[in-house]
């Protein structure tokens, strides 16, 4: 199958990204650049639990994506834990 593409497409040049992410798959590698934590730091078991939570309180509406502002619950909660360190955050300051 063949594919015709605007003409500005030819004078695009590689993601400097994807190249980056492609030399981390070898597990030789160990990339300190940004974004890419060291997998057995992850919660998993916790991670587990709260995605699932999230998924039964909210449905998939959590898994879409959302205003720059973020999802508005998820402010809301946020700003509910400032308080706890006695702080008076707004959600519109999240």
């Amino acid at each position: 199958m063949s594919y015709e593409f605007a003409k500005r497409m030819e004078n695009m040049l590689r993601s400097f990204v994807r190249d980056i992410l492609k030399v981390t798959e070898h597990d030789q590698i160990i990339s300190f650049s940004g974004g890419l934590p060291n997998p057995m730091s992850f919660l998993k078991e916790k991670l587990t639990i709260s995605a699932n939570n999230i998924l039964r309180d909210y449905g998939v509406e959590s898994l879409q994506y959302s205003t720059t502002e973020c999802y508005e619950p998820l402010r809301e909660i946020i700003a509910e834990r400032y308080v706890k360190f006695g702080l008076d955050i707004d959600i519109n300051d999240i």
